[in-house]
């Protein structure tokens, strides 16, 4: 059993640098040409399912790769969906002031979720996916991404805090 995680393409606030959470930001013309040479470049690999969060920079993705597999189901997880930074959500990730509340790890973010909160819907999502044993793609974000991996490989809080998945990356994990 294979699990790759991937991060979704690109969008106008990773060019800008922006906190993009549950903000609905889509794919650029840069990140819509990622999820085709992501779909190239999957197409040997078996898959049985394709999963990604509810937002469309995420399905959009992983819709590239389904549609190059026959046969491969395309499942949408709520569970998957970045991380609710609250009031910090548009911000460039270089204000002051979101730095210093990134820096606290595992607070929960002024009208958002902390990174434990995320941690408790993604673990036993990759739990349920461990039960099933079946090739599967994870379309998701860089916070979604962060926290699967520290999953499978330990990480102290500083390579955690600065962990980050580049724009259709792909990380495999063999059970």
């Amino acid at each position: 059993m294979k699990i790759y995680l991937t991060r979704h393409g690109e969008t106008l606030w990773n060019q800008e640098d922006r906190v993009q959470g549950m903000t609905d930001v889509p794919l650029n013309d840069r990140g819509r040409q990622q999820a085709v040479e992501l779909a190239e470049r999957m197409a040997g690999v078996h898959l049985d399912v394709v999963y990604t969060s509810q937002l469309q920079r995420a399905m959009v993705t992983g819709m590239a790769v389904a549609d190059r597999h026959e046969g491969c189901r395309f499942e949408v997880r709520e569970c998957l969906n970045e991380m609710n930074f609250g009031k910090y959500e548009g911000c460039v990730r270089t204000d002051a002031e979101y730095q210093e509340e990134k820096r606290k790890y595992f607070k929960r973010y002024e009208g958002g979720e902390s990174y434990l909160d995320v941690a408790a819907r993604v673990y036993p999502f990759i739990e349920q996916l461990k039960a099933r044993g079946e090739d599967a793609l994870v379309v998701a974000h860089n916070g979604i991404c962060r926290v699967f991996t520290s999953h499978f490989v330990p990480m102290d809080n500083e390579e955690f805090a600065t962990y980050a998945l580049g724009n259709c990356e792909v990380l495999t994990f063999e059970l």
